[in-house]
């Protein structure tokens, strides 16, 4: 099994390049680190835990640029976006910015995507209705891939117009590097089988995990593909125990991602505590 860290990124915390070259030389596979360009202070729209807004949400750093200095620091250790709100980016600023991650990362990128929980959020820096973010989100991935894989290309849909153009860099993979979704959802679900790479839900949104991947691998037949080629990374936000992550593995999970503490003296004694799961579990060289 894989082992990830999904970091707050916040700030206040560690470093990207000092927590990148922690987790590669504890044997972790991957760095995940989430994004919210901004945080509305009207505060409408309530975190979906039901409880007070996280403070590290508002002083995060920017995910692409936290995520070059990680590849920079290290030469194995997989660099992801966890999640990046792709309708809260001009589209040709997107595709060159992964690009440019992966290229330089040397295809170390795995892009995690999703539409965000905050309606004014979106609505600060897209026309994109909160009802169409699904759709928008579909052919925003839809116009990177084509952009990623032709010499000249373009795309023209309801949410996403792109005149044929030359867009460069180009990624080290023909449809850009592999694309993460962790909606959970029946509409979500929907879009994880039909063009998602992998599936990385999080533990808090389910009461069987074994039931909600058996909905996943349901939707994935129903779109007429095979859910063995579709990779799970389980968020686990609940506290990991080795009973946890031997289940996550009996049910077909790939990659289980901890998550860390925002604050630096806490994640380093998270990162101490866990130490013994990293090296139970995660696979070696």
């Amino acid at each position: 099994m894989k082992i990830g860290l999904a970091s707050p990124n916040s700030d206040y915390g560690v470093g990207p390049a000092e927590m990148a070259r922690d987790l590669e030389q504890r044997g972790y596979d991957s760095l995940w680190v989430g994004e919210h360009s901004h945080i509305p202070t009207s505060r409408e729209t309530p975190h979906p835990s039901g409880a007070e807004l996280p403070r590290f949400y508002w002083p995060l750093r920017d995910p692409v640029v936290s995520l070059a200095m990680a590849a920079a620091a290290t030469t194995t250790l997989q660099v992801v976006t966890g999640v990046c709100l792709v309708l809260e980016h001009e589209i040709l600023d997107l595709t060159k910015s992964i690009a440019t991650l992966d290229e330089l990362s040397g295809g170390r990128l795995q892009l995690g995507v999703g539409v965000g929980w905050n309606r004014e959020e979106l609505a600060n820096v897209s026309s994109v209705p909160w009802a169409a973010r699904y759709n928008a989100m579909r052919e925003t991935i839809a116009a990177m891939r084509e952009l990623w894989a032709n010499d000249a290309a373009g795309y023209d849909g309801a949410y996403v117009q792109v005149a044929p153009s030359w867009v460069y860099p180009k990624p080290t993979r023909p449809q850009g590097p592999p694309v993460l979704m962790g909606c959970q959802g029946r509409v979500g679900l929907r879009h994880v089988a039909e063009y998602a790479d992998e599936w990385c839900p999080l533990d808090i949104g389910f009461r069987d995990p074994a039931k909600g991947i058996g909905w996943f691998r349901d939707a994935v037949v129903a779109a007429d593909r095979d859910p063995d080629t579709i990779p799970i990374s389980m968020y686990c936000f609940k506290p990991p125990t080795a009973e946890t992550l031997e289940r996550y593995a009996s049910l077909g999970v790939s990659r289980v991602v901890l998550s860390a503490p925002d604050e630096a003296d806490a994640h380093h004694r998270f990162m101490d505590r866990t130490q013994p799961l990293v090296e139970q579990f995660a696979d070696r060289p």
